[in-house]
Order: structure tokens, then sequence, then C-alpha cells
């Protein structure tokens, strides 16, 4: 089993998908990228992945309508939403189903790095909790852990010391 961490990349925009494929890469991540909502759902069936980068406006299925099918079917994996046409009222929704955080496009590599880095160190929080908690139920809702830091190029933020995330 990969000691790296595992991101899916969704977006119809090949030069984004590239772009936040090769940054995450650059950083030792192991990435998948694939173009639609469809894709992403059939990659997560074939295998587990710990971040997800999301696209909002695709065709064929929407980025919500994809957040909400991750939540219920991987609720152990971290979504972070990347839009092109970001509002108040699709960030609020994006969060309220389950999303680790929310940004607007552009988005340079260091952002891509950062937001997959904190949606990581979430997920091992919230691991760690409810491995710590015989009372914890498995889909337990997690809380944003406040003290990431920002990635700067010195350790990977996708290298994990002790094998997979997945418990």
């Amino acid at each position: 089993m990969s000691e790296q961490t595992k991101i899916l990349v969704v977006d119809d925009d090949e030069t984004v998908r590239l772009s936040y494929q090769r940054s995450l890469q650059a950083a030792h991540c192991n990435v998948e990228a694939v173009l639609n909502g469809e894709e992403a759902l059939r990659a997560l069936e074939q295998k587990r992945f710990d971040v997800v980068l999301l696209d909002l406006r695709m065709p064929g299925m929407d980025g919500m309508s994809v957040l909400k099918a991750i939540k219920q079917a991987w609720p152990r994996s971290e979504v972070v939403v990347i839009t092109g046409y970001p509002t108040i009222e699709s960030a609020k929704e994006a969060v309220r189903l389950g999303a680790y955080d929310y940004l607007a496009k552009p988005v340079g590599p260091a952002e891509v790095i950062n937001a997959a880095s904190g949606a990581i160190n979430q997920k091992k929080w919230t691991l760690r909790k409810e491995l710590s908690s015989p009372d914890a139920e498995a889909g337990a809702t997690s809380y944003r852990m406040k003290t990431h830091r920002p990635w700067r190029g010195a350790a990977s933020p996708c290298a994990s010391p002790d094998a997979t995330i997945d418990p």
C-alpha cells in the first residue's frame, strides 16, 4: 500500500487539471485527475482518495451533486471545492454538505498545495479523534483544524510517515 496521500482532481478544464496535478506531484502527492463528476465517482468506486479537489461548474453532474455523493458514500474523503464562479450561497452550501474548504479561482500552486495539506491534516486529526474515542460514530462530524501551517516546500504535505491515513 502506498505511503502517499491519494488526491483526486476533478475539473473540466484540462489546463487547470494539469496545473493542479503537476503542483501536487511536485509536492510528492499521488494524484489522479478526471474531467467530470461521473468520472470522479467511478474513480472513487475503484480506489479510496484521501482528498478530492472539486470544481463546481462542469458539464453533466455539477460539483455540488458530486460533493453530496462523495460525502454520502465516502465520508472520510476530504473535499476542497475550487470554483471560478464563487458566491456566498455556494460557499455556504458546500460547507453545509461537508466540504473542508472553498477556494475561488484562480488558485496558484502554493494555494493548491496548502489546501490539500490542510485537508490531509484535517483527515488525520478526525481519524485520530475517532480512534481515540470509543463512543465516536463512524460518520461523526469533523471540525476544521485551524492550526495548519502553509506549506513552504520543506517536507512534503503528502508524505505519510505512518503509511496510509485510511484506518
